[in-house]
This record gives C-alpha cells, sequence and structure tokens, in this order.
C-alpha cells in the first residue's frame, strides 16, 4: 500500500504550547516573570502580580493563549494623531488557536476565588461544551496549560480541581497569571483582537471552519492600577481602534457581506462611549449590554471562493482617546 505522505498529526494546543511555557519559565528573568511549584507540584508563572512582567511577557502569553498555533508581533502605529505600542497576531490555524484555545471560556468560581481562565487547558475540559461541539475540536495531552486573568494567585484546592478537570497530573499543569492591570495584561487582551472578531462572525452565523487564515492589531492600552478602568481599556482598544482581516470560503457572496456588514462594534446599539461609561449606565451588569458590542472596530473578509472582498466598520480614535485619559 503506498504511503500517505499528505497525512498530518492532529494539532494539540496543549502540547505545542507547552515548549513556550517551557521557554516563558526558563528565561524567567528575560520575560520579567516569577515562576514558582506549588504543593501538588503544578507550576504558577506570575506575569504581573508581584512580577514585574510586561511587553515582552504580554507577547509570549498571547501565543501560548493561541496554543502556538499564532504568532504576535509587537510595533509603534499612529492612530490619527495618537501614537501608542501595538499588537499584530496572525495564524493559519484561526479556529482551534482563537476559538479552540484562546478564547476566555472557562470561568474558574472555587470557594472565594474566582478568574476568567483561557487558553489550550480549556480543549481539555471542552468549556464550553458548546463552542467545541460547533468547531467540532478537542485535544488529547498528557499536560496542561491555562492562562488566568486575575490579580490573586489561586489556592491549591483550585489548582488540584483544574488538574483534575484537565484529567493530567498536577506537575503535568502550568497556570499563568496575568492581571489586566499591567503592561502583560494589556497586552495579552489586544492580543485577542483576531478572536474577539472569530467569536463574533460565529455568533452571526459562520462557520467559523470556513475561516482558513487570520490576522489583525490593536493597541496596547495604558495601564490603569483599578481594574474596572483597565478593563473597559482594554476592551475599548479592541471596539474602538482594532482591525481584522479574514480569509474565508464562504458560498454566499451575498450572505457573507450582510454578515460582514453586521460583525463590527459600530454595529451595536450600545456604541459609542468608552466601555467604563458604558458599564456603569448599565448597572455593572455585562448582561445589560449588548454582546454584539464586544466585536473589532473594523473587520475585512477576502471570500478565496469567488475573490470577493468585504470591510465594514470604522476606527474612532476619539472615543478611545478618552478611554485612556489621553491628557493634551
Amino acid at each position: 500500500m503506498e504511503e500517505n505522505r499528505l497525512s498530518t498529526p492532529r494539532l494539540s494546543v496543549n502540547r505545542t504550547a507547552w515548549s513556550l511555557v517551557k521557554k516563558l519559565r526558563d528565561q524567567a528573568e528575560k520575560f520579567g516573570v516569577v515562576a514558582k511549584e506549588t504543593k501538588s507540584g503544578a507550576t504558577l508563572i506570575d506575569a504581573g502580580i508581584e512580577a514585574k512582567g510586561g511587553l515582552l511577557a504580554g507577547r509570549i502569553i498571547t501565543e501560548i493563549c493561541l496554543g502556538g498555533y499564532g504568532k504576535a508581533k509587537i510595533f509603534y502605529k499612529q492612530y490619527d494623531d495618537l501614537e501608542l505600542p501595538s499588537i499584530f497576531v496572525y495564524t493559519d490555524h484561526p479556529t482551534i488557536a482563537t476559538l479552540g484555545s484562546q478564547f476566555g471560556g472557562w470561568q474558574i468560581k472555587v470557594d472565594k476565588y474566582t478568574a476568567i481562565a483561557s487558553g489550550p487547558a480549556r480543549a481539555l475540559t471542552l468549556k464550553p461544551k458548546e463552542l467545541y461541539e460547533r468547531i467540532q475540536y478537542n485535544d488529547t495531552s498528557n499536560v496542561a496549560v491555562l492562562v488566568l486573568e486575575t490579580a490573586k494567585e489561586p489556592p491549591e484546592k483550585v489548582i488540584r480541581q483544574i488538574s483534575d478537570e484537565c484529567k493530567v497530573e498536577p506537575d503535568h499543569l502550568s497556570v499563568i497569571l496575568v492581571p489586566t492591570s499591567t503592561i502583560a495584561g494589556s497586552t495579552q487582551i489586544s492580543g485577542r483582537i483576531v478572536e474577539t472578531g472569530m467569536h463574533k462572525l460565529m455568533e452571526l452565523g459562520v462557520d467559523p471552519k470556513l475561516i482558513t487564515h487570520a490576522c489583525g492589531y490593536a493597541p496596547i492600552s495604558p495601564v490603569h492600577p483599578k481594574f474596572a478602568q483597565a478593563m473597559g481599556r482594554t476592551n475599548d482598544a479592541i471596539m474602538y481602534a482594532g482591525v481584522t482581516y479574514y480569509t474565508a470560503n464562504y458560498d454566499d457572496d451575498e450572505e457573507l457581506k450582510e454578515i460582514v456588514w453586521k460583525a463590527p462594534s459600530s454595529a451595536s446599539r450600545s456604541y459609542g462611549k468608552p466601555f467604563i461609561e458604558i458599564f456603569k449606565e448599565a448597572g455593572y451588569d455585562f448582561y445589560k449590554i449588548d454582546p454584539g458590542l464586544f466585536a473589532p472596530a473594523v473587520l475585512v473578509v477576502n471570500n478565496a471562493k469567488t475573490g470577493s472582498t468585504f470591510k465594514a466598520g470604522k476606527t474612532d480614535v476619539d472615543v478611545f482617546k478618552r478611554s485612556i485619559g489621553l491628557q493634551i
């Protein structure tokens, strides 16, 4: 029988990201992080709670969140008359890298400890299950990598629960801790620009598996010490200044055009103010905010089946300036 040389091994976001975690841990001083072993043997990597963190940490954590199937670059960009450091992300495996790994779809809640969890380990626990059924992906791995958006170190009980749910031994688990109100946090959140657009397109009816390549960029928001303001700024970086580009194989141009038109943040009824103001007006209740707001400012989609290209949305630097409290 002739050997099938075109067959490829199944992608594993945890095994691929593990080598990046090892690099982060082994070069902790370079990346401004602090790594330690928990009582159960798991590895905790602090990227901003007590550690310095920074742009280098934020960049590699973005790539870890993408399961090792995407790249991130830091560059400087002008937004009208405002210049800011920015992050550019690209991947040839957008569905698995963003929705199957990077998406913050796991809410950790054990006793009084809560954190938003993202990254490769989600593909072991299938959180949320409906999403993994939709993208038809799950990972098989004896190692697990999770990123927690948190300003508090998780207690041992949380570590054990995570390892149990991932079905790995604690000494095969690495958990990276990234506070929102840090440079590393701001960097890795803006690094979710492509994922935000992928999720929005999926919610509007696009089969994400039809999107074959993706890239995008967003400014890295200036840091604010308070969580709510930092969270608002990082959201606004994507919603008011983030730009994405996707290549898709779609049968119906007209249908795709209508979807793209509905995809940017400006299509939301909640659009037009810094997120912290919108959040306050909603009584600090996320469920009162139109979920359609959480999208890139601009989406460009190339339909490789027909050659057509569609663009929708706009950047609004003035709102973003208000968001970051720019002093002139």
